[in-house]
C-alpha cells in the first residue's frame, strides 16, 4: 500500500471521526431540553401540586395504598425511576457491547423517553399517578440512552482529546437546555397573551421538551456507527447481569474505586439539579419566572463553565480540576442554608456558582472514566456509571425526601446533601489514576 493510500484513508478516518462528534454532541443537544426544562424546572413544583391538589386532610397521597406526604412525592419517583434503570441499563449495555448495534438501542431509549415526555401534557387535575408514571419511564429511558450515548466516548475521540471532546457535548446540551428555557419563560410569563391558563403552559413547555428530544434525536441516529462486536457470552436478567459487571471491575479494582467515588458525588449533583426548584418555590417562596431565570442563568455559565474546566483540565489534570470543582460545590451548596425567604437576588448568586461548577465536572467526570473502561467493555462500564448520571440518582433524593418528611424543612433537606460532596471529594483523592488507567489496559495521557 503506497504512503499516498494510507495518509488518504487516514485523513478519511480523521473526518468520520469528527463527523461523528458533531453528531454525538447534537444528542445531548436533543435531550437535555428534557433534563432542564422538565427535570430541573417544571415537573418537581407542577407534579408536587397535583399531588397536593389530590392529597387528603393530612397533606397525603396514596399510591398502591401507601401512604405518602405530597411534598415527597416527586423526589420518590426520582428514586423508582432509578431502580428500573437499574433493572435495564447492565442489560441493555451488555447486549450493545455483545453485538455491537447500540444505534437501534440508543433510538429505542430515546423515543421511548421522548414520547413519554410528550404524554406529560395529559398531566393535569389529581392524576398525580400519571405523572409518576412517565417520569418514571422518560428517567429510566434516559438513562439508558444517556449510558449508550457516553460509551461511544472512546471511541470517537482519542484519549488526548476525550477532555476537549467530552466538554464540547456538555456545552452543547446546557446552550440547548439555555434555548428551550428562553422559550419556554416567554410562554410562561406571557401564557395570558397566548390565551393560556398558567397550567395548560406549564404543559406545553412539558410535551415540547419531548418533542424537541425526539426531532434532533434524528441527527445522532444518522451519524453515529455501530462497531464490531466483541465476543459474544450469555446475558443475564438486569440484576444478574448488573452484578456480573461489578464482578468483572473487581478484576480492575482501581477503576471501580473511582465509579465509587463519582457515584457519591455525582449523587449530590444530579439531586441538587432535581430538588433546586422544589426548594426555590416552597421553602423560598419564589414563583416560577424566577426559577426559570435561575436555571436559565445556570444554563448559560455553565457552557462557559464547561468549556473553562476543560482547559484547566489541559492544565493541571483533569483529576485535580474535578477535586477543585467539589471544594467549590461543598462551599456553594453549604451557603445555600443561608438564603433568605423570598430574595430572588440571593437565589441567582447560588445558581451563579452552580452553574460554574456544573457542566465541567459532569464533563471531566465522563472523560476520565472513558479512560479506566477496558476496550470493548464501554457500554457494559457506562451502564454502571450512568446509574448516578443527569438526575437519575436514588440515595440523594431519597434522602433529600426524607428529610423533609421527618423534619418539614427543604432547607434541613437541601444542607443533608453536602456530605455528598465532601466524601467524594475523599474518596477521589485517594484513587491513583495513572496505574488505574495502565491496568484497565489503555494508553496514559500526558495529562490527566
Amino acid at each position: 500500500m503506497s504512503t499516498d493510500t494510507v495518509r488518504t484513508e487516514a485523513a478519511a478516518e480523521i473526518a468520520a471521526l469528527r463527523r461523528e462528534q458533531r453528531g454525538w454532541y447534537v444528542y445531548d443537544w436533543a435531550c437535555s431540553a428534557y433534563s432542564t426544562s422538565v427535570l430541573t424546572v417544571f415537573l418537581g413544583p407542577y407534579l408536587t401540586s397535583v399531588a397536593e391538589h389530590a392529597a387528603d386532610g393530612d397533606g397525603y397521597v396514596h399510591p398502591l395504598g401507601v401512604p405518602v406526604r405530597a411534598g415527597s412525592f416527586f423526589a420518590y419517583s426520582v428514586s423508582l425511576s432509578v431502580i428500573v434503570a437499574v433493572v435495564l441499563m447492565p442489560l441493555v449495555g451488555s447486549a450493545a457491547d455483545r453485538t455491537g448495534r447500540k444505534k437501534p438501542l440508543l433510538a429505542a431509549a430515546a423515543y421511548t423517553g421522548a414520547a413519554a415526555t410528550t404524554g406529560m401534557f395529559f398531566l393535569d387535575g389529581d392524576r398525580y399517578l400519571l405523572g409518576g408514571v412517565l417520569l418514571v419511564v422518560a428517567n429510566a429511558a434516559q438513562s439508558v440512552g444517556m449510558m449508550l450515548y457516553n460509551s461511544y466516548l472512546p471511541q470517537i475521540a482519542p484519549p488526548e482529546q476525550r477532555d476537549a471532546v467530552s466538554s464540547r457535548g456538555w456545552a452543547f446540551g446546557y446552550a440547548a437546555g439555555a434555548l428551550v428555557l428562553v422559550a419556554d419563560l416567554v410562554l410562561y410569563s406571557a401564557h395570558d397573551s397566548f390565551g393560556l391558563s398558567e397550567t395548560a403552559a406549564v404543559r406545553i413547555c412539558l410535551a415540547s421538551a419531548g418533542l424537541w428530544w425526539g426531532a434532533f434525536a434524528l441527527v445522532p441516529l444518522r451519524r453515529l456507527r455501530d462497531r464490531h462486536a466483541r465476543v459474544a457470552h450469555a446475558t443475564a436478567p438486569g440484576l444478574r447481569q448488573l452484578a456480573a459487571t461489578v464482578r468483572d471491575m473487581r478484576r480492575h479494582p482501581l477503576t471501580l474505586a473511582f465509579l465509587l467515588a463519582y457515584l457519591v458525588y455525582n449523587d449530590g449533583i444530579q439531586t441538587v439539579i432535581t430538588q433546586a426548584s422544589v426548594y426555590g418555590s416552597e421553602e423560598l417562596g419564589l414563583g416560577q419566572s424566577t426559577l426559570i431565570g435561575a436555571v436559565l442563568l445556570v444554563q448559560v455559565l455553565a457552557v462557559a463553565g464547561a468549556l473553562a474546566m476543560g482547559r484547566l483540565a489541559r492544565a493541571y489534570g483533569a483529576q485535580r480540576t474535578i477535586l477543585g470543582s467539589l471544594v467549590a460545590w461543598t462551599l456553594t451548596l453549604a451557603a445555600g442554608w443561608f438564603l433568605p425567604a423570598r430574595a430572588p437576588v440571593w437565589f441567582f448568586a447560588l445558581a451563579a456558582g452552580i452553574g460554574l461548577v456544573l457542566g465541567g465536572s459532569q464533563a471531566l467526570s465522563r472523560s476520565l472514566f472513558s479512560h479506566l473502561v477496558p476496550p470493548g467493555k464501554e457500554a457494559e462500564y457506562f451502564s454502571a456509571y450512568e446509574m448516578s448520571d443527569r438526575g437519575m440518582s436514588w440515595l440523594g433524593p431519597l434522602l433529600f425526601g426524607v428529610t423533609y418528611q421527618l423534619t418539614g424543612s427543604y432547607r434541613s433537606a437541601i444542607f443533608s446533601l453536602v456530605a455528598f460532596f465532601v466524601l467524594g471529594f475523599a474518596l477521589l483523592a485517594r484513587v491513583p489514576v495513572r496505574r488505574a488507567i495502565r491496568e484497565a489496559g489503555n494508553p496514559v495521557p500526558e495529562k490527566i
